[in-house]
């Protein structure tokens, strides 16, 4: 019994011994197939396959020194900002047993048809934990290293020039130079700000120290900028200004008016025009940046420049149109149109109106009585005022590229909008620019289509629909009654013109024509029943005066 019992045990102990062999079997052979290979090609595909995936943290640890190679691909991902990159291998060349070459191919899609390939050279080397990439910043991108980084930078063609309505030169790109005052380099910022309002005094009369000391108490020891320069200017300052302690002068490409004197809203508008040109024909190049600033192309494109942009402002009247706006202590604008071709001819406003914004384009005011050709145009027809307001070219939502702007807003629907002239809507809002084109629309006899720039006229899914004949002739009678004999007879002298006065308060407006000119004035808060008749005189009167 007691034999039979020892051999069950020893049974028992063999199974159990048999079990565990096998167990330490599997595991050695699980073990070999899932531990991953340690070999040169293994390692540089898995680094290219690292890098394809942006997991800068794996490519880098497959390389001899991570942290350099971590810091250099962190710094050309951050700086490309690839929508992919892919790295290959064509070739690996064994040299011996502990080492090898190898050379591929790596391609950067950075977007908008942006894309960089370069060849790509290295070694791979079996060290003591495993073959690894050698690092070489060449081996990853060219040009770095040694403190130098890589950077996307856009490049522009020569820039375009802005002419004006006849073909002139108007805007081009010129050097300003911004002089600023940075109470930091300074120990007496009180003395430099009076000895810099001294030297600018003779191109900027109206800086004081007083100022500049206010602007340096509020910047929170920020520098601030005393005045922009042309370099004609800055010639003649230079030298005074580069004795004054904490000047610094930085100096930058702009567009600006050949002639200082044209400027206004619409001058502004045509910057962005000019700013659309660029953009639509800029460049791109990848520098590789040394420690000094020196920078080197290392890829890049670059089309040929824009057409010269031909704006539809003239001048004399921008000018004249500045005159007026500026002769009365409230806000004011001024918008001046060609009806027969919707050209914007000129757009100004002053100071006080300036503070607010573009109000010659964007800014609505209650119209009050100034709808009163409309209100008159719907009633003749038994329409509502709204859609009598599309037949003279308002609320027809305009789009003018590059130009933002609102011609009129009404509240409520059409049939409550069905009024006499005698009733007033208040929750009607015009801007002067929406006035300009009700003037141009009864000049013309149709809605007139806006236009700032040649070859980009205004678009609109509205339909474009005209006043009967028989009323354009009873509005145009109505505002040639105003004009003689009417509150606007100080205007009578000016042969053709005709127009309409309107009021919200103390609110002024006074829109007509004259040939084919078509004008809107705005006055807020005006000291005087008459004062937008009075600025329109003005506009004429400048507009008379001989050319310079």
């Amino acid at each position: 019994m007691r034999t039979r019992g020892r051999g069950r045990r020893l049974r028992i102990l063999g199974v159990v011994a048999l079990c565990a062999a096998l167990l330490l079997v599997v595991g050695v052979v699980s073990g070999v197939f899932s531990k991953p290979k340690d070999d040169a090609p293994t390692v540089l595909a898995s680094y290219m396959d690292a890098l394809n995936d942006g997991d800068i943290d794996e490519a880098a640890e497959l390389t001899s020194y991570p942290n350099a190679a971590r810091d250099a691909m962190a710094q050309a991902f951050d700086a490309l900002s690839p929508e992919s990159v892919e790295f290959e291998v064509n070739q690996i060349i064994n040299l011996d047993v502990d080492s090898g070459m190898f050379n591929g191919v790596a391609t950067w899609n950075l977007g908008k048809d942006r894309s960089w390939t370069y060849n790509v050279d290295g070694w791979v080397r079996h060290l003591s934990v495993g073959w690894r990439v050698s690092w070489n910043p060449g081996t990853f991108m060219p040009g770095i290293g040694n403190g130098r980084t890589v950077r996307l930078d856009r490049t522009d063609a020569a820039p375009p020039t802005v002419f004006d309505i006849a073909g002139k030169p108007m805007m081009t790109e010129q050097t300003i130079n911004a002089v600023r005052l940075d109470p930091t380099l300074t120990r007496d910022p009180i003395a430099s700000s009076i000895a810099l309002a001294k030297a600018i005094e003779p191109v900027a009369p109206l800086i004081t120290a007083e100022e500049l000391q206010q602007e340096l108490a509020a910047s929170n020891g920020e520098r601030i900028t005393a005045v922009n320069l042309r370099d004609g200017d800055y010639a003649v300052l230079e030298d005074d200004l580069r004795r004054v302690p904490g000047v610094v002068v930085e100096s930058n490409p702009r567009l600006i008016t050949i002639d200082r004197r044209v400027y206004g809203p619409v001058v502004d508008a045509m910057r962005s025009v000019w700013q659309a040109n660029r953009d639509e024909t800029q460049g791109w190049a990848i520098n590789s940046v040394d420690p000094n600033g020196q920078v080197t192309r290392l890829t890049g494109h670059q089309g040929p420049p824009g057409p010269d942009i031909r704006s539809t402002i003239e001048p004399r009247m921008q000018m004249a149109a500045a005159d007026a706006a500026v002769s009365v202590g409230t806000p004011s604008a001024i918008v001046v149109m060609q009806p027969s071709t919707g050209a914007i001819l000129a757009a100004a406003q002053n100071n006080q109106a300036s503070e607010v914004g573009p109000i010659a384009f964007t800014g609505t005011y209650p119209a009050g009585s100034t709808l009163d050709l409309v209100r008159t145009a719907a009633q003749a027809q038994g329409v509502d005022v709204e859609q009598a307001a599309k037949q003279l070219g308002i609320g027809l939502q305009y789009k003018i590229p590059n130009l933002e702007q609102e011609t009129v807003s009404f509240a409520g629907d059409g049939p409550n909008l069905m009024r006499g002239t005698s009733d007033r809507d208040d929750d009607a809002e015009v801007s002067p620019f929406g006035m300009a084109l009700v003037a141009a629309s009864i000049a013309r006899g149709a809605p007139t289509v806006p236009i700032i720039a040649a070859g980009q006229p205004a678009t609109t899914d509205e339909e474009l629909a005209q006043l009967p004949a028989p009323v354009t002739d009873q509005l145009r009678g109505i505002m040639r009654a105003t004009v003689h004999g009417g509150p606007a007879s100080l205007l009578a002298g000016w042969g053709d013109l005709i127009g309409a006065t309107g009021n919200h308060g103390d609110d002024q407006w006074f829109y007509g024509s004259k040939g084919d000119l078509a004008f809107a004035v705005y006055v807020e808060d005006a000291d005087g029943s008459d004062l937008a008749v009075k600025v329109t005189d003005r506009l004429f009167k400048a507009l008379a005066k001989p050319s310079e």
